[in-house]
Formats: C-alpha cells, structure tokens, sequence
C-alpha cells in the first residue's frame, strides 16, 4: 500500500470498543467447559488439572516453575512482587493515550549496524513434556459468528526488529509485517516454558514513499523466541518479550531466472510472458539500475506482495497487489506458476489491460497513467492482500482489499464490497471454484459516511469461517505527532456459509459489476456475515508492554499497519483451541539509515521517521472443535 509522507491526518475520532468485559461471557465459559473435557491426554498432570483448582493458584506455581528455569538468552522478564492476577478491567475507550510511561526506544535482537549480520537461533533443548500455560482469570472480549465463539484473552507478547537492521545482501529488512506463516514443524515449546519457532515474512516492493525502486521481491527466514511475562501489568509493564532473529533471506526471480522487482509496471503492455505460463505477467521496462542511477536497464516481472503461505512441499504462494496476480515460488524463489484473476478484477485503462498502479517510479515521477484511476478492475494498490489455504493445503483463498472501482471502489467510503475467491490447487493450473462477496465494516461503526476499513489479511479457520484482519489508515507511528490516533485495527470473523456464489458470467466480465458506483450491492446477492472481534487498539492491553495507541509520537506508540498473521497454539500437539496470533507490522522500510541494491543504494526517509518492525502477540480461543491452518 502506497504511503504520503509529511501529511498530517484529521483531529481523532472518539471510538468506543464493542463488548468489551472485564469477566468470561456466557458464551466463553460454555466454550471453555466443552474445551476441557477434550484437551489431549498428551499434556501432563498438571496441566490436565489446571482447569478444575484455582486458576490464580496454578498460575502464580507455574510463574514460578518458569522463573526459575529460564535461560540468560532468553529475554528477561521483568520481576515484580506484584500480584500475577492479570488486568481485571478493560478501557471502555480504546483510543485513549496511555497512562503509563514509554521507553524511549523498544529493544531487538537483530543488530541494527549498517553491515548485514547472520544470526543463529539461541533455543534451548525442547522439553519432553508440555509445560502447563493455564488460561487468563479474565478476558477482553468475544464474539459469536454464526453458532461459533472467538474470545479475545489478552495481549500476550510484544517485540521488534530495528528500522536499520540488514540482510545478508545488505538490504534493510523492512516491510515484514505485510504477510507472515510460521513452519509449523518449527514450533516448540522449550524445556524453559519459552517458545520458538521459524517464521516467514515477505516484505512488499521495498522502500517506496518517495517512488518505486528496483527492488527484488523476497522472503526472509526469521527465528522468534517468545517468553511470557504472566505478571505484566498497566503500572509494571513487561520488558519486549518476543525475540525476533533474522536467518536467511530468499530472492525471488521469473520462470526464466530474471529478478521479479518493486518498481510499478507499465502502464500498457506488451507484458512479458513465458513458455510455462498460459498468459501475460504484469511487468516494466526500467533505465539505468533502476534506483536513478546508471546501469543497462531491463524489463522485469513486476510483484507487490502482500500475501504468503507455504506449501506442504516447501514452496512459497505469494499474493500481490499489482496485478493483481497469485505467484507460486519453489523453496528456492523460483518462480513455478501463477494464478490471474477473473477479467473483472484485472485493471483496464482506454479499454486495455493496463496494470499500472500510479506508482512511478523514484527516478521519473512523470510516468503516470491517464487517467490514474483505471476505471475498471481493482483500484491502485488495492489488490490481493490477504491470502491464506487450509490445512490440507488443498485450497487456495484470496481476498481484494477492498472493491473493484466498478463495484464503488474509487471512493473509499463505496469500497466495503470485496470479492473472495476459492481456488483448487492440486491441479496443475489451479480451478477457479467459486467467488463471494465480503462487505468490509465502516470505521465508525455508527456513521454511514465514514471510511472503510479495508483489510490487509485473511487467515483460515474452517471451510467456511476466516479472519480477517481490518484497519484504518493514516494514524499511528509515522504518521505525524497530530494523527497518533486509530480508531479502527481489527481481526474479525466472517462466514460464507449462507452467502451467494456469484461466480460466473454476470459478476466475472471485464464490465461486470455487483454493486452500484455508490457501492450499494447488488439485491440478489447475499454477502458474507461480517462480525467484529479482536481490537488491537485497547491501551489496558498495550500499556502492559509498553505500548499504546494515541498519545505520544513515541517509540512505543503502534505502527499505522499491521498487515500479517499467523496462528501458533499455546500448547503444541495438544488438540485445544487456545492460540497465540501473531501480527506484525509493515513499516515501509521507514528509516533514516537505509539501504537497497546490496547494499549500493542508500536512502533517508522524507519523513524524518525511524520506524521500528513492531510484532504483537495475541492470545486468543477459538471455536470448540475448530481446525484452523496453524502457520
């Protein structure tokens, strides 16, 4: 997603956080109750029993087990002879600043130097028997979508990864929050009580705020670490306890071994194609280097990428925002298929395929496309951002951010009616098996005129219930000392069960269209039931870490996007529902120290911003029996 930097947003909106509680609901307690007669007879003893005694009492004697055994390179949790009872009321506001102090800066693992550094994974020996986590006193809240219960339980974690920190090319690692999935081989919990797994994280186009650069598309391999601190508390917050150690890195090129790269394609084609693909790729013809500098130009495939799974055979699918195409990737980057959408998602201008997204590039800001809104297809930069599978790995589901311009979707307010679309991906050209339509929420609930908040990830939980991860844009870190506040960053549920398949020749033609240009959908169609859940921006949740929504232009202070996330289960090979989500944010590789092109193209952001790669951990239950993709 594009951003503009050095332009402040409008005064905060009063917000107020639906449903939250201070104690289990009904519906949560129900879950809970069915929960634990099903809980794997893996799990030790203790943590069989930790359900029927006081919650209080076995967790304040698991605390200290875990205290005591902890490694010294585990991150240090801070020590308090405070009580270890978590939060036992939540802010009724979540846009209120914090009411703790700040750190003036969050610390990280990976060095932050402007030589690229290699860094091993610090883990202990994994424990033979799972260590018993029992479940909050409290919670922040939940939500029932269709017959199903999603409880919020508490902020479990917070970390980061420095603005300047650099791969072994010499690149600075920004923007992998924009997808993330997690080796679920990986996950452990260690003989300490800590966590860790491997995770993957695909930045976007690189750096981008002042134009589109020659970067090549990649995913890193980064190690993280996670130590609870079950006694942090709004007046004694938890040092950052989620460690975070970047490994590897892996390029991405075109069947034919070229780079795929940042820079925004041509604003008509010819588009490149290839002998095992059945039709064009988005693509550009650059100068010079393609950082402004001189060099013998080329013509590459061209990838936004926004979305990521990872095959069961250690390949890598990737979403993006451009075409917007899906690319599948072997383990070592090469590029090995592609998905393209229906004609009524591919951008035309003039009557032809036109996949400029107005993003030109650094060196000449004057090629841009007229008009600069394509009338039809998906809007700028409002591709495929979220993308997930299911366990089997059998599926494939992707998700527009927001409407086609022809469904509303130039004006945000009209934008809510976005398309999802199921693939089979067991063929050798993946099936198109069907299409829905996903009414995005408003971020004022109660105002009709209010923007919409356009989703940036979705995450399978069953056949036909997913997260989806939906904010507001323009306010937090980076965005200026007046504009600190969101007022809408959100995983909510929804589910297709009852929604109209419109897939076929009456919404899939270049001028087709399912609603109106003022966004109102079409009446013969149902679309997905959409309820809200999990809000990230309760500061009675932050501020025991540290951080906060609103208030201070500080380093504690939350990123304006959170792009990703990933599901890792509290007690592994267990078969409960209690998880951990994972979400970390896109920063833009905002920073005043950076570097591109091995190394060789070094910038400072316009914005006079350092923006950490911020990471939260959620704690959360989902539906009784539910099987969602762990990754």
């Amino acid at each position: 997603m594009r951003v503009t930097t050095n332009i402040l947003a409008a005064a905060p909106v009063a917000f107020t956080l639906f449903n939250a509680v201070a104690a289990a609901p009904p519906a949560y307690e129900a879950a809970k109750s069915s929960t634990s007669t099903s809980r794997s007879t893996s799990h030790s003893t203790s943590h069989s029993t930790s359900h029927s005694t006081s919650k209080s009492t076995s967790r304040s004697s698991t605390k200290t087990t875990k205290s005591s055994s902890r490694s010294s390179s585990t991150p240090t949790a801070k020590t308090s002879s405070k009580s270890s009872t978590l939060v036992t009321s939540v802010s009724s506001s979540s846009s209120a600043p914090a009411t703790t102090s700040v750190p003036t800066s969050a610390s990280t693992v990976v060095s932050s130097s402007t030589s690229s550094v290699a860094l091993t994974s610090t883990s202990s020996a994994v424990s033979s028997t799972i260590i018993a986590i029992p479940s909050p006193t409290t919670v922040v809240n939940s939500t029932t979508c269709g017959g199903q219960t999603y409880v919020y339980e508490e902020l479990a974690g917070y970390g980061s990864i420095a603005s300047d920190a650099r791969d072994k090319l010499g690149d600075t690692i920004g923007g992998i929050g924009s997808s993330i999935a997690l080796d679920t081989s990986s996950w452990q919990q260690l003989a300490n009580g800590s966590y860790t797994g491997q995770l993957y994280a695909i930045p976007d186009r690189g750096w981008n705020t002042q134009g589109t650069v020659n970067y090549q598309n990649r995913v890193h391999k980064i190690q993280i670490t996670l130590t609870l601190d079950e006694s942090a508390t709004v007046d004694s917050p938890s040092a950052p306890n989620l460690q975070m150690e970047y490994v590897d890195t892996i390029l991405f090129t075109d069947p034919a071994g070229t780079p795929v790269t940042g820079l925004d394609a041509d604003v008509r084609g010819p588009y490149l194609t290839f002998p095992s693909i059945p039709f064009d790729l988005p693509s550009v013809h650059f100068e010079g280097d393609g950082f402004g500098n001189e060099g013998p130009g080329g013509q590459r495939v061209v990838m936004d990428g926004e979305g990521l799974f990872l095959g069961h055979d250690g390949s890598f699918w990737v979403s993006d925002e451009y075409g917007p195409y899906i690319y599948h990737f072997s383990a070592t980057g090469s590029m090995i298929g592609a998905i393209r959408p229906p004609d009524a998602i591919i951008p035309l201008r003039n009557s032809s395929e036109s996949f400029s997204a107005d993003s030109p590039p650094i060196y000449d800001p004057s090629l841009a496309p007229i008009p600069t809104d394509n009338p039809t297809g998906r809007d700028n930069n409002q591709g495929f951002e979220g993308l997930t599978t299911n366990p089997d790995g059998t599926r494939l589901y992707v998700l527009l951010q927001s409407a086609t311009n022809q469904d509303g979707g130039p004006s945000n307010k009209n934008s809510r009616n976005s398309r999802f679309l199921i693939y089979d991906i067991t063929t050798p050209q993946p099936t198109y098996l069907s299409e829905y339509v996903v009414s995005l929420a408003r971020t004022v609930s109660s105002d009709s005129s209010s923007k919409i908040a356009r989703q940036s990830e979705i995450h399978y939980v069953s056949d036909t219930q997913f997260m989806v991860l939906a904010r507001d844009s323009g306010e937090g870190r980076g965005q200026g000392p007046d504009a600190t506040t969101s007022v809408y960053r959100h995983v909510n549920i929804f589910d297709i069960s009852a929604a109209t398949d419109i897939k076929g020749d009456t919404a899939d033609c270049s001028t087709c269209s399912i609603a109106t240009s003022k966004g109102v959908l079409n009446s013969t169609i149902t679309a997905a039931q959409y309820c809200p859940w999990l809000d990230f921006n309760v500061n009675s949740q932050l501020n025991r870490f540290g951080m906060h929504n609103g208030g201070a232009d500080d380093a504690g202070l939350l990123n304006e996007k959170w792009e990703s996330m990933a599901l890792l289960p509290v007690n592994p090979g267990s078969n409960d529902e209690e998880f951990f989500l994972l979400s970390l944010s896109d920063n833009d590789f905002i920073t005043q120290n950076g570097y591109l092109n091995s190394g060789a193209f070094q910038y400072s952001d316009a914005s006079g911003y350092d923006l950490l790669n911020q990471a939260l951990v959620f704690r959360v239950r989902l539906p009784s029996g539910s099987t969602p993709l762990v990754s």
